[in-house]
């Protein structure tokens, strides 16, 4: 079943289960090295024999020719949490400046609607990909980042000191902190 957004709002008891399935493979079919890869065939062949109820969502993150790239984190978080914003504001959707493909994917908004994910992927030179390694570095935000990016101006440093010592901030920590306590 393809994946229905409007679900995503629905208590997790009245929706279908909602799955995602990364490919992580660097490989491209119709250019070097001129295979496809083996993790996009095994994703596909995985949403192909997966439950019909359950909606199956699937993203390919190959160097696809002139396709945008996985942008690097600007690790806001070792300045402080509360200049790491969720979703990262580092970046934007359609930027001509900075292309970006986890927002051109909308990858953050399908992460967060699913109830599963899986990842594959190879492990080249005792590591995985660097599609892969990129993605997990940009979701660092999704632990604890700020959910209001106007509270610091959208990176405004001196805000965002000043912000840290608020009790705003202060709740909006307590309240990440009970969601997260929650899931485990």
């Amino acid at each position: 079943m393809k994946p229905n957004d409007d679900n995503a709002e629905l208590p997790p008891e009245k929706r279908p289960f909602r799955i995602l399935i990364i490919s992580g493979s660097e490989r491209r079919q119709y250019n070097c090295p001129g295979i496809d890869s083996k993790s996009r065939t095994l994703m596909l062949k995985m949403a192909e024999m997966l439950s019909p109820d359950w909606e199956i969502d699937y993203e390919d993150l190959g160097n696809v020719y002139a396709r945008e790239k996985i942008q690097s984190c600007n690790a806001c978080v070792s300045t402080s949490m509360a200049l790491c914003v969720w979703p990262c504001n580092c970046y934007e959707k359609d930027s001509k400046k900075e292309p970006d493909l986890i927002w051109n994917l909308n990858m953050y908004a399908r992460l967060d609607m699913t109830d599963a994910w899986s990842i594959i992927g190879p492990i080249n030179w005792y590591s995985c990909s660097s599609n892969l390694k990129l993605m997990f570095d940009r979701l660092v935000c999704m632990n604890g980042g700020n959910p209001d990016e106007k509270t610091i101006d959208h990176k405004n440093p001196e805000k965002e000191m000043a912000f840290e010592h608020t009790q705003e901030w202060k709740q909006l920590s307590l309240n990440q902190a009970k969601r997260k306590s929650k899931t485990q």
